[in-house]
Parts: C-alpha cells; sequence; structure tokens
C-alpha cells in the first residue's frame, strides 16, 4: 500500500486596482467562463480548488480581494500566511501598473 500523503495547501492572495480583471481571472480558473459584466468585489471573495497532480493533490485557495481604495488597510491580513501574491493590473492603464508598489 502507497503511503498517505498530505495534501498540501496553497494560498493565492490576488491583488491590484478596482476593476483590473482579479476576478476575471480567478472565474476563468475555477470554472473556464468569463462573465463581460462588472460587479465589485465588496471586501474579499474566498474560493477554493482541489487539483490532482500526477504526484500530488493540492488544494488551491484562491482569495480575490477588493481594488477600492478603501479596502487597502485590509490588505496585510490578507496577505499574512500566503504563499503566493498575484499582482494584477491593466496593460491599457499605466496607473494600475503605478499603482502595484502601494
Amino acid at each position: 500500500m502507497a503511503p498517505v500523503s498530505a495534501l498540501a495547501k496553497y494560498k493565492l492572495v490576488f491583488l491590484g486596482d478596482q476593476s483590473v480583471g482579479k476576478t476575471s481571472i480567478i472565474t476563468r480558473f475555477m470554472y473556464d467562463k468569463f462573465d463581460t459584466t462588472y460587479q465589485a468585489t465588496i471586501g474579499i471573495d474566498f474560493l477554493s480548488k482541489t487539483m490532482y497532480l500526477e504526484d500530488r493533490t493540492v488544494r488551491l485557495q484562491l482569495w480575490d480581494t477588493a481594488g477600492q481604495e478603501r479596502f487597502r488597510s485590509l490588505i496585510p491580513s490578507y496577505i499574512r500566511d500566503s504563499s503566493v501574491a498575484v499582482i494584477v493590473y491593466d496593460v491599457a492603464s499605466r496607473q494600475s501598473f503605478l499603482n502595484t508598489v502601494k
């Protein structure tokens, strides 16, 4: 009997300005679809996906953060214990790129 390995868990936090596409990227990854209607994330949205790879199983926790300025103070608590920070910006908006340093 093969040994049972622990389920690897990874927390991915998506960061960036409002309406740069964070939710769209997550929706495409989770459900393989794209929704053309825009609806702002309020606070944070949390999704989980288990992936079965050749040699292991991993669980991804996807944290979709709000891009509005009023939620920016919450970012340190969101990124705590994260494995990956995905910084998203709009290639058509220089300001959204410049804001990635905030």
